[in-house]
């Protein structure tokens, strides 16, 4: 608890009732900051969030996703009404890759990216290092080793993360089923899904970065198939602080119909998320400081918010616009007042900005972008709840 002290001048001629009205506006400010929960001097997270979940759909608008008559009424209107939407959550890019990398990474599109990158190729500088917004300059889909990720942060501060993949591994001729990716040079034959097997590497973002990947037993440790989740929520010792889950190519709602004959689209991505969404809401770590995150990679369009930069003198990042279009984001926290409806702007940037504030981590690349703004007060609402949290760490 804050401790505020009030100093005057020995020769203050202050009446009582101004010092009275000092000591009051003194108490609310620091009642403010503390129920905000923010670092005044740092801007970190405004709850104290400890495991984050996020679950990542495909390819669509937030007019389609959260309209009156969306297939995905489990997300746009169950979900909605438990936790907190963000009408104006936006994409990075086009087409899919993209988006991916940007969240874990802060690395804006580059050519290889748009395009998904139907081969794995490296990537190839324009010039070393990185630059001042932290950008690796050039084009390419794997990229260097000191292109970093939250991943490689949260495990250099001894955290622990996952990427959960479904179906990776079904067919061992296609890829492994922990690390999978096709070798670095080889064309990738994951974009096409099986009926049996529907991973796609481009899904996956962490098996672009040379950082996670030149170490097979530590990127086998960390990227698997999303069976393993089920396991891993039963305790919080063996729950990941970061827990990053990309459904199949059918239940993400890419492809509709589905290779295996089920509907795709928004109505196959609310059947996973009615399965797999209580499994997490009923874990010991969620129910704990858990915060999951759901949203989509991108829209239609190529709006963008939250003054989205590109690649110096390259394309915009949204190909034919600034970014990849207005999405929205349903957020779910026990330190989230059911109802919550934020009226900020937010990106994938600013979802990686805070997955790194919850864990007092640097900010990487676009993520700490002048203006840009982590999740706050406007989201995390249940502000007793919050306060609660943090009293009871303190008197730990």
């Amino acid at each position: 608890m804050s401790r505020i002290v009030l100093m005057l001048h020995p020769e203050s001629s202050m009446r009582p009732i101004s010092l009275l009205l000092l000591f009051f506006v003194a108490c609310v400010t620091s009642w403010n900051a503390n129920a905000r929960g923010t670092d005044a001097l740092h801007g970190r997270l405004v709850a104290p969030v400890g495991h984050v979940f996020v679950i990542v759909l495909e390819n669509e608008p937030y007019g389609i996703t959260f309209g009156p008559h969306s297939p995905a009424s489990y997300l746009s209107k169950t979900l909605k009404a438990k936790g907190a939407l963000l009408p104006d959550y936006y994409s990075i890019g086009h087409m899919s890759l993209d988006n991916y990398i940007a969240m874990i990474s802060g690395q804006a599109p580059n050519p290889q990216t748009q395009d998904d990158c139907p081969v794995m190729t490296g990537f190839v500088r324009t010039r070393p290092g990185l630059n001042a917004d932290g950008q690796a300059l050039g084009s390419g889909c794997v990229y260097p080793t000191d292109v970093h990720t939250v991943a490689g942060q949260l495990h250099d501060a001894g955290l622990d993360w996952r990427g959960y993949m479904e179906d990776m591994g079904n067919d061992p001729d296609r890829e492994s089923a922990t690390c999978g990716h096709v070798p670095i040079g080889a064309r990738d034959h994951t974009n096409h899904a099986s009926a049996h097997d529907q991973y796609a590497d481009k899904h996956d973002p962490f098996v672009y970065f040379h950082a996670i990947i030149d170490h097979r037993a530590y990127c086998s440790t960390h990227v698997v198939n999303l069976r393993h989740l089920r396991v891993d929520l039963k305790t919080v010792a063996t729950t990941p602080q970061f827990a990053y889950i990309t459904p199949n190519l059918c239940h993400d709602g890419h492809d509709a119909p589905c290779a295996n004959g089920k509907p795709g689209g928004l109505v196959s991505a609310n059947a996973f998320l009615k399965t797999w969404v209580p499994r997490i809401l009923a874990s010991p770590a969620y129910r704990k400081n858990g915060l999951l995150v759901i949203t989509f990679d991108e829209g239609s369009q190529a709006h963008a918010c939250c003054h989205e930069k590109g690649l110096p003198g390259g394309r915009p990042a949204g190909i034919y616009g600034p970014g990849g279009g207005r999405i929205g984001a349903v957020l779910l926290s026990p330190f989230i007042k059911p109802g919550t409806v934020s009226t900020h702007a937010y990106n994938h940037y600013a979802l990686l900005r805070s997955i790194e504030d919850a864990f007092d981590l640097p900010y990487l690349g676009y993520a700490g972008a002048k203006g840009l703004r982590a999740f706050g007060p406007d989201v995390f609402t249940a502000r007793k709840h919050i306060e609660a949290t943090q009293r009871s760490a303190q008197r730990r």
